[in-house]
């Protein structure tokens, strides 16, 4: 198995017809799991701010040749084209996501030198709304500004799925970020939950980058840092 996240500015006008096309992903051959979004920027303010015709869609295939497939022949990769998208490995999953059963929960290798990506996946629980908007916003703006961050974004299908995408420098940079920094924002945000779950389920996934197209934000965040690798 493999996953993919897909950005795109698609202009306010498009963003609604991306979001209707996710009922139309289940005849794709080789396709697991799809789900278009709307994003927004990570930010340290309570209220996030949706970037008006930001889109995504995170899905998970067989293998690349259905990627390739979906990328070179259907209507919603067409739309998505002017973007970026990324290939990721799954490397590890703490929790659970119903829609990709099949994320390793036995961690995989990867050297601390390597770039990583992770996806925080959530389905809300309404009555926690307010607890989780303090807990993440204190945790998103500690991420925005550690220097290992290359780039984020955040990821929401109204009104309960609620996720995040972040790319980093290293898997070292990363795990200072999520596990060294005793009392930090995202720390506290990871006991609150278990204390009291924020979410119905909800999975923390970890993955190696292997290959990237097209531009975010103007850039592909990690051109330099897959060619260094390679």
């Amino acid at each position: 198995m493999i996953v993919s996240v897909h950005l795109a500015d698609v202009g306010w006008r498009a963003a609604p017809r991306i979001l209707r096309a996710n009922s139309s992903l289940a005849a794709i051959g080789g396709l697991r799991y799809a789900k278009t979004v709307l994003t927004a920027p990570l930010s340290e303010n309570l209220l996030p701010s949706p970037r008006i015709g930001g889109v995504g869609l995170i899905a998970s295939w067989d293998e690349d040749g259905a990627l390739d497939q979906f990328s070179a022949s259907h209507p919603l990769a067409e739309q998505l084209s002017g973007g970026w998208h990324v290939r990721l490995e799954p490397l590890h999953v703490y929790g659970a996501w119903s829609g990709m059963p099949d994320l390793p929960t036995q961690e995989r290798p990867i050297s601390d030198e390597e770039p990583v990506a992770v996806l925080t996946l959530g389905q809300l629980r309404l009555t926690r709304l307010a607890a989780f908007l303090r807990a993440s916003s204190l945790a998103e703006g500690e991420a925005i500004a550690d220097p290992g961050l290359l780039a984020s974004t955040g990821l929401a299908r109204p009104p309960r799925m609620l996720a995040t995408f972040s790319l980093w420098q290293s898997a070292k940079a990363m795990r200072n970020y999520a596990h060294e920094r005793s009392g930090g924002a995202h720390t506290a945000a990871v006991r609150a939950h278990k204390e009291q779950p924020f979410h119905h389920q909800s999975a923390f996934v970890r993955f190696r980058p292997y290959a990237s197209v097209g531009r975010w934000e103007g850039r592909d965040p990690l051109a330099a840092r897959l060619a260094s690798a390679a």
